[in-house]
């Protein structure tokens, strides 16, 4: 019996023991919970920015155009005779391109060479008084328009190039009879020009003379030099642009109708606030672009305004003042407001 008490005696004190160890383990981890580490800073690298003179250069797409183009067609339907030049060739001012059928123009020269014949015999009964004035009058208007009338048929008959040029186009065989359509196009390729629309905020900036820089992808590494001819005196209220025409001397030749072609336009020189590239950054969704700008050991979102890429740099319209300071490595961990810690 004394045996049994001194084993209960036993138990209870290791379970006494056992309670108190759990609650000294229980309040030591409870104590090291409370206590909280400080937040590790995002480290970031800083750059400072300043205002520079950056050129107000605009390039703008465009196509060349022939200085002319005309379409060579008689102004009445006819059979075409023979179709004097092909495709490529080089013509002159007054040339003769193309001849029609000349079955009519033959019979109106004779009926001209007839009237000719027959005004210089009244002209001569006039003379003597044989004839009334009103009768020599009537005649000889008779006479003239007989006369427009074949060098107006003439000239639909014998078709000849207005300018200096190069056949580009030719839609007819000899024996077609013309329907229409130009029998042949002959453009004026020296010089030739281009049309570019500028924003209406450059209007006050261009001026006729203006030297412009000309670039073809089918030359690349090679610029021409243009200049500027003419500036259209409206400007076009949905698009808030101007046309302005770009004359190239092209006296080599090289510059073709239809080629594509970018127009480099310098509206001279504006102090900007220019950035390396690699403190923008695009902010997902919608397309903005920003900058984190660093002060008082904080960082701040800034949307920015891109103008030109120079280089590894971006010229800012608009987004951040001189002489801010902006994280250019270190973003990803980023947001607005955050404490971070400056590296090298």
């Amino acid at each position: 019996m004394k045996n049994l008490r001194f084993s209960t005696i036993a138990i209870c004190t290791v379970l006494v023991f056992s309670a108190c160890g759990q609650k000294k383990q229980i309040a030591a981890v409870t104590e090291a919970a409370s206590v909280v580490e400080p937040a590790v800073k995002p480290l970031v690298r800083l750059a400072k920015v300043v205002e520079e003179p950056v050129p107000q250069k605009q390039v703008y797409s465009a196509s060349i155009e022939s200085e002319v183009k005309n379409n060579i067609a008689p102004s009445i339907p006819a059979r075409i005779s023979n179709i004097l030049v092909e495709v490529g060739d080089n013509v002159r001012t007054g040339q003769i391109l193309v001849t029609m059928d000349a079955t009519t123009l033959t019979q109106q020269e004779m009926q001209l060479q007839n009237l000719e014949t027959e005004f210089h015999r009244i002209d001569e009964l006039y003379k003597v008084g044989g004839v009334s004035k009103s009768d020599w009058e009537n005649f000889n208007m008779q006479l003239e328009v007989a006369r427009k009338s074949y060098l107006t048929l003439r000239e639909n008959t014998i078709l000849q190039s207005p300018i200096d040029g190069v056949v580009t186009n030719r839609n007819y065989d000899n024996g077609d009879l013309y329907s229409g359509q130009p029998i042949l196009v002959v453009q004026k390729i020296v010089p030739v020009k281009l049309i570019v629309n500028v924003s209406e905020k450059y209007y006050s900036q261009v001026s006729i003379g203006d030297e412009v820089s000309v670039a073809l992808d089918a030359y690349p590494g090679e610029t021409f030099t243009g200049k500027v001819s003419l500036i259209y005196p409206t400007v076009d209220a949905m698009t808030h642009t101007f046309p302005v025409e770009i004359g190239v001397a092209n006296t080599s030749r090289k510059l073709r109708p239809g080629m594509f072609a970018r127009a480099t336009l310098n509206f001279g020189t504006e102090n900007r606030v220019v950035v390396p590239d690699l403190a923008i950054e695009k902010r997902a969704g919608s397309g903005d672009r920003f900058v984190y700008i660093y002060e008082d050991g904080k960082v701040s979102y800034r949307k920015v305004e891109l103008g030109q890429r120079l280089g590894d740099r971006y010229e800012l319209i608009s987004g951040v003042p001189n002489g801010a300071q902006i994280v250019i490595a270190g973003q990803s961990k980023l947001s607005d407001g955050v404490e971070v810690e400056v590296g090298n």
